[in-house]
């Protein structure tokens, strides 16, 4: 993980601190530097965490900033822009406040930023024992975990990847999106997804399903982030071809979500918590931990 682009004094505070608990940095122009810490929001001091509003950091300019991100190429990023966000080395997802710039009734593009969500991807290996023993394990079931945003979806998934290619012997499609899944550093170097897993970064789901499928015949698909008709298209491709999926979703209407092919689902309740699982008609049928002992910062 790089956070080389923000700014000097930034970089010098977060040496303070423990960054395998670091999970979030929040910017806005003008005002104090939060961070979420340890699972709590807390301010950000020269010296580290502080409760202290007095104490924090203030944050200038936030264009600056944004643009180091991207290393000032903002071609390289202009599809994730239009989803108000960019991904970069390490799997570093910042989130964008600021000026949409829309055409055709979508988001053309993000400019005059006032705020950053910097969201700092982690490794917690064994987090998915649980639902893989429970419903993957032996035999896969299609499985949507699903949470508001936080909740360790991505951490989970890849968990799972890890699991799912290494244990059962089985072609992983690993389908990354957003380059967060499989997040490579500067040099090039991701995430260790185990063994068995084909790689896919960078397209939609709608459209790279059906080739990637395809042409890596996959036994079991692994994608983050399902929203709108078109990812649920692709899912049910998926399903009608015999692939079982592995997926996540920040949706939470259980109703819309009975309607999709997946044969259980996974509820997260929090970091560290006890999941929910539930059959295709959301009927109770267990718990298991989410649970790791050490938290893992390393890509690789």
């Amino acid at each position: 993980m790089t956070l080389s682009f923000l700014p000097l004094e930034i970089k010098i505070a977060l040496d303070n601190l423990n960054l395998n608990f670091l999970t979030e940095i929040r910017l806005r122009a003008g005002q104090p530097v939060i961070i979420e810490y340890r699972g709590n929001y807390t301010y950000l001091g020269s010296f580290g965490a502080t409760k202290l509003p007095s104490s924090a950091l203030i944050c200038g300019e936030l264009t600056p900033i944004l643009g180091a991100a991207m290393e000032k190429s903002v071609y390289v990023y202009s599809e994730q822009l239009k989803n108000a966000f960019i991904t970069v080395d390490g799997g570093v997802r910042i989130g964008i406040a600021g000026e949409y710039v829309a055409e055709g009734g979508r988001i053309k593009t993000v400019q005059k930023p006032t705020s950053l969500n910097i969201r700092i991807p982690h490794e917690a290996k064994g987090c998915a024992d649980g639902i893989y023993a429970t419903l993957v394990d032996v035999n896969p079931h299609s499985t949507l975990i699903f949470s508001p945003p936080g909740y360790g979806k991505t951490t989970i998934l890849r968990d799972l990847a890890r699991h799912t290619g290494s244990k059962l012997g089985l072609n992983v499609l690993v389908f990354d999106e957003r380059y967060e899944l499989s997040a490579l550093d500067g040099n090039g170097k991701g995430y260790n997804l185990g063994m068995n897993c084909d790689i896919v970064r960078g397209a939609d789901k709608l459209c790279g399903f059906a080739n990637a499928i395809r042409v890596m015949k996959p036994d079991i698909v692994i994608c983050d982030e399902l929203y709108g008709e078109g990812d649920f298209a692709a899912v049910r491709y998926a399903a009608d071809c015999g692939i079982k999926v592995l997926a996540s979703s920040h949706y939470s209407d259980k109703a819309k979500l009975k309607s999709l092919p997946f044969d259980c689902f996974v509820e997260l309740t929090g970091i560290g918590k006890q999941a929910i699982i539930y059959d295709k008609t959301f009927n109770i049928i267990g718990h298991c931990d989410t649970i790791c002992a050490v938290r893992d910062n390393s890509i690789g």
